[in-house]
């Protein structure tokens, strides 16, 4: 069953990472994608840590197309973090 939107949660300095939620049926589930996915999937590089919410809004869709798909890909975890990463983002053709 396919995640619904949930909400933004803001920029991880730390794990250099975007936060935000999805939600199963009523269950919030906590989502990151890396900063090296986000700019694989903008195609960009070295996008500076301020301009990172207005990215993951303008990429909001596929991002969380993405998050559905790994749920739905295992087994679910309660209280595990769906975490995107590049290896994550389907290659583009040139």
């Amino acid at each position: 069953m396919p995640l619904t939107r949930g909400r933004i949660g803001g920029y991880d300095s730390e794990r250099m990472a975007f936060g935000f939620t999805m939600m199963n049926g009523d269950q919030e589930i906590e989502c990151q994608i890396s900063d090296a996915a986000m700019d694989e999937l903008a195609g960009t590089r070295g996008t500076p840590s301020m301009a990172r919410q207005a990215q993951f809004v303008a990429l909001r869709d596929m991002i969380e197309q993405i998050a559905s798909g790994i749920h739905d890909s295992a087994p679910p975890v309660k209280g595990a973090t769906i975490r995107i990463f590049t290896k994550h983002i389907p290659k583009q053709e040139s």
